[in-house]
């Protein structure tokens, strides 16, 4: 839906392995810095709306995770909504916040997204992502798609690895893509998250480094794949009215939050639950892919960022390669992806994903991203997706941001 919220702070833990820090603290940390940038107090939050995914596994927290990460910094009372829906959870909490802010309810919306995955037994981290399928058929759907590999998907390492060697042995047999060109996006993230100072990992790697790495899923290697990492991010949400109050001129605006569903469609029809989203948001926020200046997406594998860019229309159909070559998607390119490092490089905290995505581009439409800033940013995408159901991404989230 097209919405008027805006973005009125920001707060983002540094990602990585913390098995220091309780779900509260990487929870309520970026709260209290959300709050702190939006000029605002804690007193002011009318609701909350927080995304999370695997506390229910790992930690064992279930049910009230909202509520008790927030109260353990002073925020309660007010309505704390919990949501949950895979990689994309709190990208969802995002868009029921900036939906009632639009539809006046609030005037200040709070958005968390907070996990925790590291785990000392390493199956129970890999059992958090195995339950992001249809479980009735998830053995028949890992048999398939870890033929030719060694045993332990879904126990010695996350069973979407495996989905992911299949796209890749795909996209290169449809478009003659190499591996050469999967390592290249590694190679690209790991200079962006070479310049985030929240980033897991922070040294650049070469594309030669890339494919030297072993081999987890053929043809994908270690760098090509998301990293399992803890973090928190949190922004606060605001009305056009309440952003006038706080004097608010240069306004960052959520012009568009779109969110689908997997349904059942023909094999190959073009009209899935990505293109739906995407075409919606455009058409929604009157904007268009020649408008975007910078895109944070869901490359929770090299290939995934590759096929995203024809999804989202800033290249011609099987030209997706051909911009990744040309330098088009790198700073100081034509459209730079994943700023922050994406997923491969800042990490991937399931659910503080989606709001981190909306983080770095806020930073980015702000002129406030540092090493790594755009030139002249006023619009910038994210998208966010997470589940399978059959061979297709389970839910999708598109947002716009706009100056």
């Amino acid at each position: 839906m097209r919405t008027n919220a805006i973005v009125a702070g920001v707060g983002m833990t540094p990602f990585g392995k913390h098995l220091d820090k309780s779900l509260k603290q990487l929870g309520g940390d970026p709260v209290l810095e959300a709050v702190a940038d939006a000029g605002l107090e804690l007193s002011d939050i009318e609701a909350a709306y927080v995304g999370n995914c695997a506390a229910g596994t790992v930690t064992g927290q279930e049910s009230i995770r909202g509520q008790v990460i927030l109260s353990s910094i002073g925020l309660g009372m007010i309505p704390i909504i919990n949501i949950e829906n895979a990689c994309g959870s709190s990208s969802t909490a995002l868009n029921q916040a900036a939906m009632m802010i639009s539809a006046g309810y609030y005037d200040v919306a709070l958005v968390v997204g907070v996990e925790k995955l590291f785990h000392e037994n390493k199956a129970v981290t890999y059992a958090a992502f195995s339950g992001a399928v249809d479980v009735e058929v998830r053995d028949q759907m890992i048999a398939e798609m870890s033929k030719g590999q060694s045993e332990g998907s879904g126990k010695s390492r996350s069973m979407f690895t495996d989905f992911y060697g299949v796209m890749a042995r795909d996209h290169m047999k449809k478009y003659g893509s190499t591996v050469e060109h999967f390592a290249m996006v590694s190679a690209k993230n790991s200079y962006h998250g070479s310049l985030n100072p929240k980033a897991q990992y922070r040294e650049e790697i070469s594309v030669e480094e890339v494919l030297a790495q072993p081999v987890i899923s053929d043809p994908i290697t270690r760098p090509m794949l998301s990293p399992v990492a803890d973090g928190g991010a949190a922004v606060v949400l605001v009305s056009e009215r309440k952003a006038r109050e706080l004097g608010i001129t240069d306004p960052v605006k959520v012009v568009s939050s779109v969110l689908h569903s997997f349904y059942e469609h023909e094999p190959n029809e073009e009209d899935n639950v990505t293109t739906r989203c995407i075409a919606e948001a455009y058409e929604e926020s009157g904007l268009g892919p020649d408008d975007l200046d910078v895109v944070e997406l869901h490359d929770s594998c090299s290939v995934c960022e590759i096929l995203s860019y024809e999804h989202l229309q800033i290249c011609k159909p099987g030209e997706s390669v051909k911009i990744l070559e040309d330098g088009d998607t790198r700073l100081g390119g034509r459209i730079p992806v994943n700023t922050s490092g994406g997923l491969l490089r800042k990490g991937h905290p399931v659910g503080a994903t989606g709001v981190s995505q909306i983080i770095e581009l806020t930073l980015q439409l702000q002129g406030r991203a540092g090493q790594r800033q755009v030139e002249g940013a006023r619009c910038g995408l994210a998208h966010n997706g997470g589940g399978t159901i059959g061979n297709e991404v389970a839910g999708m989230n598109i947002t716009i941001l706009s100056k």
